[in-house]
């Protein structure tokens, strides 16, 4: 996808950003700014602003004065938040693009009723936010990623390696084989910006995997591999398994991994590119994390 910014003498698009401080909406951000958009950016801490960037601090419950009208609205953030502002807002836009997550497919018939919860929330926003656009006219495209890396501020890839570092060591339940697909944040705001100007999007949902499919335990072996030094990973019986997660749960290692997520490391959660390939021009990286991906900054929780 290229990166040519707006021809001499044409008006300067401009775009509203939610979340814009996120995992998603910094590289987001980046791309929109080397395209030579005007960003309104959105988030709940204070920034400073640059050139063609202005900041605007707010949440839902309270956001200040946003600009009536923008060129395309993305949201970064919380869906469920985002798609109830967007069904009562006034402002005018052409195009509005969200990411949501394939957990919406994923968690849908979950045996965890927290679970079952979130998808349940995630596919009612997206719709939420369907019947609002289709209603004003506005083309709506919703972008579902797998399991987000790169910016260190995730919750699954790099808590695998905050939890090695802090044990020595990383355990898994043996035949943890399940297929993944890690995706990182920088071929996520590629295919957002791409998604907003392209007609024949408008109205769908993409799944949006990494470039490449491998079994958990390579996955995790692979960002064990970027850590000095690097922390041994031990497979466990399930049982013995089981035990170990609770003594490192009561040392406050490996919290809010329950049994049901567990038992998800042995399924294959995998998605088709091929519509985002086709639509977007989608080309995302192979899983080639290296020294830092999983570094987390100073002052960020995950």
């Amino acid at each position: 996808m290229g990166r040519a910014a707006a021809p001499s003498g044409a008006l300067m698009r401009r775009a509203l950003v939610f979340g814009a401080s996120g995992q998603i909406g910094r590289p987001l951000l980046a791309r929109l700014q080397a395209d030579g958009w005007e960003v309104i950016a959105l988030s709940r801490s204070k920034h400073t602003d640059m050139d063609g960037l202005h900041w605007m601090q707010g949440e839902f419950a309270q956001l200040p004065e946003l600009p009536r009208s923008v060129d395309v609205v993305f949201s970064c953030g919380p869906l469920d938040l985002f798609s109830h502002w967007y069904d009562a807002a006034t402002i005018q836009t052409k195009r509005v693009v969200v990411f949501s997550s394939t957990s919406a497919q994923i968690k849908h018939d979950s045996s965890d009723p927290a679970e079952r919860d979130v998808a349940r929330r995630l596919r009612e926003g997206e719709q939420r936010i369907f019947a609002a656009a289709s209603s004003r006219g506005v083309g709506a495209t919703v972008l579902q990623p797998t399991l987000v890396y790169g910016a260190a501020r995730d919750q699954t890839l790099t808590r695998i390696a905050d939890m090695a570092q802090r044990w020595g060591r990383f355990a898994l339940p043996r035949h943890a084989h399940g297929l993944r697909q890690p995706v990182h944040v920088e071929d996520l705001a590629n295919a957002a910006l791409c998604a907003a100007g392209r007609a024949q999007c408008v109205g769908k949902t993409y799944a949006l995997p990494g470039g490449e499919t491998l079994r958990y335990r390579e996955m995790v072996l692979r960002v064990l591999a970027t850590l000095q030094p690097q922390p041994p990973l031990i497979e466990l019986p399930g049982p013995l398994f089981e035990l170990t997660l609770l003594l490192a749960q009561r040392r406050g290692i490996a919290t809010g991994l329950g049994q049901v997520a567990v038992a998800r490391m042995r399924a294959d959660l995998i998605f088709d590119v091929a519509p985002a390939r086709r639509d977007l021009d989608y080309a995302p990286r192979l899983f080639q994390p290296g020294p830092g991906t999983f570094e987390r900054k100073p002052g960020i929780r995950i």
